[in-house]
C-alpha cells in the first residue's frame, strides 16, 4: 500500500485541489470509497441514469448531483467535483479533446455528474486477506481493456463492457471472488476469469486505459466490471460532451468500504 494509505479522504482531496497530487488513487485512503466520475449535460442526463440502472456491474450508481452542482452530497458533503479529481477527459462528439487537472474551463450550468462505483474500493480488503495486487505493488495504474461483452442499450448510451484485471495466484482465485463479492456496489464478483481472448482481449499486454502488469508463472488474470465503461461509450455514441475521471485518477469519497459491504 503506497504512503497515502493511511491519509483521510478530505485531506488527500486538499492535495489534489491545490494541485500538489497528480497520480493514480489505487492504495490511496485505504478502507474509503472511491468512484468513477460521468458527467452529461442534463438533456442527456435521464439516458445515462437509465443506462447505468440497465448495467449495474459497470456502472453502479452511488451518487447523482443536482443539475449544475459540483457537490457529491451523499457520500462527500462539501467536495468539488470540478477541483477533487487528480485529472480529467473531455470528450466531444466521441473523441477526447483534453484531459486537465480541474473543470474551470469546462464546467456549464447545465451539467449532471454521476458517480459510480470503483474497484480500487475492495484492494483493501484484498490485501488484508493476503491476496496481492499488482498494479500497487508495482506502483502503476490498473490494467483496463475493452471487451466484446455488450452492455445493455438506454436511449443515446451504447457500448461494449470495460474491464479491470488483476493477476491472482491459483490458490486465492476463490478467495478473491468471495471478498470482491461482498462489495456489489464497486463492481462486485468478477465477470471473467481466465482466458482473456474469452471477451475479446487479443494481447493482455496491451491495455486500453492504465498500464500492464506483471503476470507471475502460476497466477490466474481475474477481470472485474470496470467505471471506465462509459468512456468507452461515450466513444461509440459520440455525445456532444461527456466529461470523466482519468482512468485510474478516481475520486476519493468520506464513506468507508464497509458501509456498502454486504454479509
Amino acid at each position: 500500500m503506497n504512503d497515502l494509505g493511511q491519509v483521510a479522504p478530505k485531506i488527500i482531496r486538499e492535495e489534489i485541489r491545490r494541485g500538489e497530487l497528480v497520480r493514480p488513487t489505487a492504495g490511496m485512503a485505504a478502507g474509503y470509497v472511491q468512484a468513477n466520475l460521468a458527467i452529461v449535460p442534463k438533456a442527456l442526463a435521464y439516458d445515462f441514469l437509465l443506462f447505468a440502472q440497465r448495467n449495474p456491474k459497470p456502472c453502479p450508481i452511488l451518487d447523482v448531483t443536482d443539475v449544475g452542482s459540483a457537490e457529491p452530497r451523499l457520500i462527500a458533503p462539501g467536495a468539488d467535483l470540478r477541483y477533487d479529481i487528480p485529472q480529467y477527459r473531455i470528450y466531444k462528439a466521441g473523441q477526447m479533446v483534453d484531459e486537465v487537472p480541474n473543470l474551470e474551463k469546462y464546467w456549464r450550468d447545465d451539467l449532471v455528474c454521476f458517480l459510480l462505483g470503483c474497484s480500487f474500493t475492495f484492494e483493501a480488503a484484498l490485501l488484508k486477506s493476503e491476496v496481492p495486487v499488482r498494479h500497487i505493488e508495482e506502483n502503476c495504474n490498473v490494467p483496463m481493456y475493452i471487451t466484446n461483452i455488450p452492455c445493455k442499450p438506454a436511449g443515446e448510451f451504447r457500448g461494449n463492457m470495460v474491464v479491470s484485471m488483476r493477476p491472482v495466484p491459483q490458490g486465492k482465485v476463490v478467495r478473491a471472488v468471495q471478498i470482491t463479492s461482498r462489495f456489489p456496489a464497486v463492481h462486485g464478483a468478477p465477470v471473467h476469469i481466465g482466458d482473456p481472448a474469452a471477451i475479446g482481449i487479443r494481447d493482455i499486454d496491451r491495455p486500453d486505459f492504465g498500464d500492464r502488469v506483471t503476470i507471475r508463472p502460476g497466477e490466474v488474470p481475474i477481470f472485474w466490471a470496470c467505471g471506465v465503461t462509459p468512456q468507452a461509450v461515450a466513444m461509440t455514441t459520440k455525445p456532444e460532451i461527456m466529461i470523466t475521471h482519468s482512468p485510474g485518477y478516481m475520486f476519493i469519497s468520506d464513506i468507508r468500504d464497509e458501509e456498502l459491504a454486504i454479509l
